[in-house]
């Protein structure tokens, strides 16, 4: 059994939302059951229904999101309940308070959907030098006088807010470097022609693009980006796992401009094709918006940062 050490850290704010009080580190906070009822202002036999519900259903798991905890003056243990458990009866709850965390919920979710990020002002408040110095770091992959916005740098922040772009990994240059995933994966010019011909086809048929799209400038160039990524030496792969293969693709074809048009686009789908040939494409982290800019910032890099941009990936690919 845990000890009950802190008082609860989770209020809501005027707004509707759910904010953490004093800690800001924490992935999770736990909640009893008089706790949540407090925060929702509803009665604690309602709360007490919905999480069995809410269980029965296995909506959510729960092993792994209710916890028995000793506290002061309790003869035995009580039962506490994760942070999904508390959002969760968020949406069951009637009451005025719950009404206005839906509607602060909804609110974040279509903010995030059609922006694809979001940012809450007290916890960028309350690490601001961290917030500050993540902007910073990655403007400094990118050459001086680079017209990218700051909407663009925050799709990326978001992208790693649970560790601020682990910016002290960044500073000591201790972003990961490796990828995970070592597994033979065939990769051959012809196979990426033939699926990059067929990309270009549905764009053109949508009236998007033009024939010069995806043409290359040089015969094979295409060809020569492919050797490069699967190339070896004394026996050994110089890029052995899939994660670093498909950084490098992405890179390569971004920043050697193979083609007379659609560079920025075919090296996207050329990174997302290869990822899910090799069976490790992980949509809930490569989503549109987080493709989106780390290919706007391969391409707008400084190719002196190469090895970082491509740790960057690497960074995004083992989240």
């Amino acid at each position: 059994m845990k000890k009950e050490k802190k008082k609860i850290v989770i209020y809501q704010a005027k707004n509707g939302a759910l904010e953490l009080r004093q800690d800001f580190k924490r992935k999770t906070v736990w909640a009893t059951q008089a706790q949540i009822a407090e925060v929702f202002d509803v009665e604690r036999s309602v709360v007490t229904k919905h999480i069995g519900n809410i269980l029965q259903d296995k909506e959510i798991n729960e092993k792994s999101n209710v916890q028995k905890m000793h506290i002061a003056n309790s003869d035995k243990p009580v039962a506490f309940y994760s942070l999904d458990i508390i959002l969760a009866i968020g949406y069951r709850a009637n009451s005025a308070q719950a009404i206005q965390f839906r509607q602060w919920a909804t609110k974040t979710l279509r903010k995030y959907i059609t922006k694809g990020y979001t940012i809450n002002p007290k916890v960028v408040k309350n690490n601001y030098a961290e917030f500050q110095k993540a902007v910073k770091n990655i403007r400094q992959l990118l050459p001086a006088g680079t017209n990218i916005g700051d909407e663009n740098i925050l799709k990326l922040i978001s992208t790693f807010a649970d560790t601020w772009l682990s910016l002290d990994a960044y500073d000591k240059d201790t972003l990961i470097s490796k990828g995970a995933t070592k597994k033979s994966v065939a990769l051959t010019a012809d196979k990426l022609a033939e699926a990059l011909l067929e990309f270009k086809t549905s764009l053109i048929k949508k009236g998007g693009v033009t024939d010069l799209f995806g043409s290359e400038k040089q015969k094979d160039s295409v060809a020569g980006i492919v050797g490069n990524v699967m190339q070896s030496f004394s026996g050994k792969q110089i890029y052995p796992t899939v994660e670093e293969k498909a950084a490098h693709l992405l890179y390569f074809m971004v920043k050697n401009h193979p083609f007379i048009d659609g560079n920025k686009r075919s090296g996207a789908f050329s990174f997302v094709w290869f990822l899910k040939k090799a069976g490790v494409l992980n949509t809930a982290t490569i989503t549109p918006p987080a493709l989106t800019v780390i290919t706007l910032l391969v391409a707008e890099s400084d190719p002196k940062h190469k090895e970082k941009m491509i740790c960057l990936v690497l960074q995004l690919l083992r989240k």
